[in-house]
């Protein structure tokens, strides 16, 4: 068995930012995993989220988020490489967990065991996992993969692999990364760690919105609602996915982060951290509002969306006199 960590999937306990006291248990599945790799390593995520500040609404989806490879590498050492696939996928995989390389690769939901209940087993989706342990010979991966650490085995690895010799149909390849490890947790101690933060949210505050987002997304809403209403619940659940759930999942974490910031500085960012927090339960809230409207009809409050814009104004202004 090749592996990074030596992890147990009954032990292992997630990053706090998946705990069960948060508004969205999950952000997306890249961010997922690499909060949970990070965390999984010895550092702690929290202090690379300040690109969580810079989301905007893109015309037809709120900002899908991801972690900067910059700040990934300034703060932790780690270097993000696309990796190009040559042979079978499970033997690069192999060789470099054999190396002491995590692997980013986008696999089949479909062969996931922990989706039990949405896509194990019914519908070909992909997402990404963070790869932590292979054995090909044994048929075994450990993986992180949504809000914790996991490990498929049998059927489902030979399912995944395609090495039982049955072609499953794929449009493309799966995008694939590894991510090289130049620093441990012992070599970078916490105020290191918040002066290159604070470097990082220097660089994205370069790239704030030039004007509030919501004020976008509200004209589009209005737009599209009669259309949601009429597609049914599996568009909705795109829809929420592209939109309600990345707008709410990425303030919340933006939330923690400044929360993150005024510990360990002498920074004082409560109103932004409250603001950001509300953007996050009223996304949720609306959320709620939108599936009862496509599933029985019901209103749907504008207000609401004219909160979040207003806390996100808030925000913006406290972030402007705490930080310049």
């Amino acid at each position: 068995m090749q592996q990074i960590r030596t992890l147990d999937v009954q032990t292992y306990q997630p990053h706090y930012i998946h705990g069960p006291n948060r508004i969205w248990t999950e952000t997306n599945c890249y961010v997922d995993v690499v909060i949970e790799l990070i965390h999984a390593l010895g550092f702690d995520p929290v202090a690379a989220l300040p690109f969580t500040l810079t989301v905007d609404f893109e015309g037809d989806q709120w900002t899908f988020f991801k972690y900067s490879h910059q700040d990934l590498f300034e703060l932790y050492g780690l270097e993000i490489q696309e990796l190009n696939p040559w042979e079978n996928l499970e033997a690069h995989i192999e060789k470099q967990i054999g190396m002491g390389r995590p692997v980013l690769v986008e696999l089949d939901s479909y062969y996931l065991p922990d989706t039990a209940g949405t896509t194990y087993g019914s519908e070909h989706v992909k997402s990404t996992v963070a790869v932590n342990a292979i054995s090909v010979q044994e048929q075994r991966l450990g993986y992180f993969h949504g809000q914790s650490y996991y490990q498929l085995q049998g059927n489902d690895f030979r399912n995944i692999f395609q090495t039982n010799g049955i072609e499953h149909p794929r449009i493309l390849p799966p995008y694939i990364e590894l991510v090289k490890l130049h620093k441990k947790p012992s070599e970078i101690t916490l105020q290191e760690t918040v002066d290159k933060s604070l470097l990082a949210l220097e660089r994205q505050l370069k790239y704030l919105p030039n004007r509030n987002p919501f004020e976008s997304f509200l004209c589009s809403f209005e737009k599209d609602l009669p259309k949601l209403k009429n597609a049914g619940i599996e568009h909705f659940h795109q829809y929420s996915f592209a939109t309600l759930r990345q707008l709410g999942a990425c303030f919340e974490l933006a939330s923690t982060y400044l929360q993150w910031l005024s510990i360990n500085t002498p920074l004082d960012l409560q109103v932004a951290v409250e603001s950001f927090l509300e953007i996050s339960k009223q996304s949720k809230s609306m959320q709620f509002q939108l599936a009862r409207a496509v599933s029985r009809d019901k209103p749907v409050s504008l207000a609401t969306l004219e909160a979040m814009g207003n806390q996100w104004q808030i925000a913006q202004s406290e972030l402007q006199r705490s930080l310049g």
